[in-house]
């Protein structure tokens, strides 16, 4: 096997493009575009700040019953690499205003026929300062 094509620039344009929807998303709690963005799959994990959401339906749930309110942050040290033409991982932190603290949030991202979607997550704060 071959090493694939890291950052292959018109596969790169994909996900961020894909990571800016999700965010304008999140921030705006439009909830089915969220769902549109997650792997349809009992496979697909998001382990939050202080859940861990085991496939689509769990985290479907958790969306439906988060705030809705307080969701704007600024997201600071974003590295969005692609792996191929059909994955890809997005690291991002991000802050909000009110909080000391950081958070951090990680996804990988597949390219399936339906477009790319997250089968894995990752949210964690930490105290500021970092």
């Amino acid at each position: 096997m071959t090493d694939p094509v890291v950052n292959d620039p018109e596969t790169l344009a994909e996900v961020e493009a894909a990571f800016t929807r999700y965010e304008r998303a999140l921030t705006g709690n439009l909830i089915e575009e969220m769902d549109d963005l997650f792997w349809h799959h009992g496979l697909t994990v998001r382990l939050g700040a202080g859940e861990n959401l085991y496939g689509i339906e769990a985290i479907r749930a958790f969306r439906k019953a988060r705030p809705s309110k307080g969701l704007e942050r600024a997201l600071r040290n974003t590295v969005i690499t692609s792996f191929g033409k059909d994955f890809a991982t997005a690291c991002t932190e991000f802050t909000r205003d009110g909080s000391d603290r950081i958070g951090r949030q990680t996804h990988s991202w597949v390219r399936f026929e339906d477009g790319w979607k997250i089968v894995a997550a990752h949210v964690s704060l930490m105290e500021g300062g970092q």
